[in-house]
């Protein structure tokens, strides 16, 4: 039998005034329905119900899930393969300017198959990477030479170690919300960067595709921000919001997928349209942007 995670309370702040925002499916592996509710303290959507961190791994089982599986099955994911070759070097570019150093010490948590991790590898950064699934660690060392470490790792690394800490695309995938943050704080160097890369519901693609928009990604993506929740999760943890960067493509690789969700088949014109609206209107505003990057500071 799966085990439940049933929320009476706002997982980051605890409020009792929460209320069912929508219902969607899991539109990867099992095509159950689940329900998202909405904080109307801090703003925080959750999926409620979803299964516990016990049950959750069959939830990742299909070839669908590329963060996993490394796919090239289908135009989408093979558009992906090449973006992503584009995005890795931005990410390292990214993470040596926030930390001032070419090499240092790298914490990558959620490596999936390995290819950020491997890319911060390859640059002469000592680099320690956890992943949860066992058939994603067997991905890694195959495909990108790099052996990850299992997730419960974390609790047993060094303090003070880290002059950044990634997380892409992994804290909505988080049971442990709390013990995971605090953990990353101990681990950081004092001036070391927490890098925390999520979807944001805030922006136009979200609003467009509603209930097939492909950021909510249930009952994968536990929890789903906007910058306010976040903002406010990180006050709770002691943690500062230091800045905030747009990631341009996700708009257009989001919405490709929630168009295949809402009809079945891939509506490239519209989908790639509402892609390009949603980053003309997060344009000056990064708070509308499709997935943003969060750079974190103790």
């Amino acid at each position: 039998m799966i085990g439940k995670v049933h929320y009476t309370q706002c997982p980051v702040c605890s409020s009792i005034d929460i209320v069912k925002f929508l219902t969607t499916k899991d539109y990867t592996a099992s095509g159950e329905e689940f329900e998202i509710f909405q904080c109307n303290a801090c703003g925080l959507r959750f999926t409620q119900d979803p299964p516990d961190a016990a049950s959750i791994g069959k939830y990742y089982k299909s070839q669908e899930y590329i963060s996993h599986t490394d796919t090239s099955k289908g135009l989408i994911n093979k558009l992906y393969q090449i973006v992503r070759k584009k995005t890795l070097k931005k990410k390292r570019r990214l993470v040596e300017e926030l930390t001032g150093i070419k090499q240092g010490k790298l914490l990558d948590a959620g490596s999936g198959t390995g290819s950020f991790a491997a890319e911060m590898k390859n640059a002469g950064w000592q680099v320690t990477g956890l992943e949860p699934d066992a058939d994603a660690r067997r991905v890694a060392e195959e495909l990108n030479n790099i052996k990850l470490l299992h997730a419960d790792e974390l609790f047993n690394l060094s303090p003070g170690s880290y002059d950044a800490i990634t997380l892409w695309h992994v804290l909505e995938h988080v049971h442990e919300l709390s013990a995971y943050l605090k953990q990353f704080k101990i681990l950081l160097k004092e001036n070391g960067k927490l890098i925390i890369a999520v979807p944001n519901y805030n922006s136009l693609d979200a609003t467009v595709y509603k209930q097939y928009w492909a950021g909510y990604d249930t009952p994968r993506h536990l929890y789903h921000f906007s910058p306010l929740s976040m903002q406010k999760l990180m006050d709770k943890e002691n943690l500062k919001v230091i800045g905030m960067k747009p990631m341009w493509y996700d708009s257009f690789y989001v919405s490709l997928l929630s168009s295949k969700y809402k009809t079945g088949k891939t509506n490239w014109p519209a989908a790639l349209w509402t892609g390009l609206r949603s980053n003309m209107k997060a344009i000056g505003n990064n708070k509308k942007c499709s997935s943003l990057i969060y750079i974190i500071s103790k």
